[in-house]
């Protein structure tokens, strides 16, 4: 017989109880799994936080694919805590950062959560990503862009020379979009560190590489002449290119973290 320590029953010899044991340790019942709630008792739990939240906007953004609550054989919806973590997630960058649906699917793919930046102001129009069908606004001189970045001249001459950026127009006169304007701007703060402009020839080299991958996997669609596959397909680029962007993070911090 499997040996047990038992204990007598701290309970009175009353009828039944004499002479009761009981095991001296019962195994902890492991705590159950969150319960996942039906759409109504999600809408209640954010109307708290988002007063306008509502159960047909709940299904409209399932319907463009951002959400994808499991369903029961009786089709009904079942949201996991991760599917209200990703609701709430959305919520607040429509509400907070103003972002149309295509720009959050990006920062879902990216592995935008609900926490990060969780009570902070919005970030700043030239932090927030930008998005492939967005026209390039802007026509900057080479002297805005100096005033704009606090870099010099020369460093603009040498960024167009390894093609990091794109100017048009002709020498004297020449003239630079928004996403030009960026790319200075951020290479100006490398440069602080010592990075010159010929060491960002990695970056073109591996920017290439990938686009040249992500043309191979998309490119028949885009080139398509049905306008609908080929806004489906600029919407899977803007997706892709968020993932690629968040896995190139993700490798270089493993990476850095080995130099610790």
């Amino acid at each position: 017989m499997e040996a047990r320590t038992l204990r007598r029953s701290h309970a009175g010899p009353g009828p039944g109880r004499a002479g009761v044991e009981t095991p001296d340790a019962l195994p902890e019942t492991p705590a159950r799994p969150r319960k996942s709630l039906t759409i109504g008792a999600v809408c209640k739990l954010l109307q708290a936080e988002f007063s306008d939240i509502s159960i047909s906007k709940i299904r409209y953004l399932e319907d463009q694919k951002l959400i994808s609550p499991r369903r029961t054989q009786g089709g009904y919806r079942l949201y996991s805590p991760a599917d209200v973590s990703r609701l709430r997630t959305i919520l607040r960058l429509q509400r907070d950062e103003f972002l149309p649906l295509r720009v959050i699917r990006q920062e879902l793919a990216a592995g935008r959560s609900a926490e990060d930046g969780a009570g902070a102001p919005p970030p700043e129009p030239s932090s927030r990503m930008t998005t492939l069908t967005e026209q390039a606004s802007g026509a900057f001189s080479l002297q805005d862009m100096l005033d704009y970045t606090g870099v010099d001249e020369r460093l603009v001459q040498e960024l167009e020379d390894f093609g990091v950026i794109r100017g048009t127009g002709h020498k004297g006169a020449r003239r630079y979009d928004e996403l030009d304007r960026e790319i200075v701007r951020s290479v100006g703060e490398l440069k602080r560190y010592g990075v010159a402009p010929r060491n960002l020839r990695v970056f073109r080299t591996s920017a290439d590489r990938e686009a040249a991958l992500l043309e191979q996997i998309l490119g028949p669609a885009l080139r398509s002449r049905n306008r609908e596959r080929r806004d489906e397909a600029v919407e899977a680029l803007e997706n892709l290119a968020a993932v690629v962007s968040h896995l190139k993070h993700l490798l270089l911090v493993r990476d850095l973290k080995a130099l610790l």
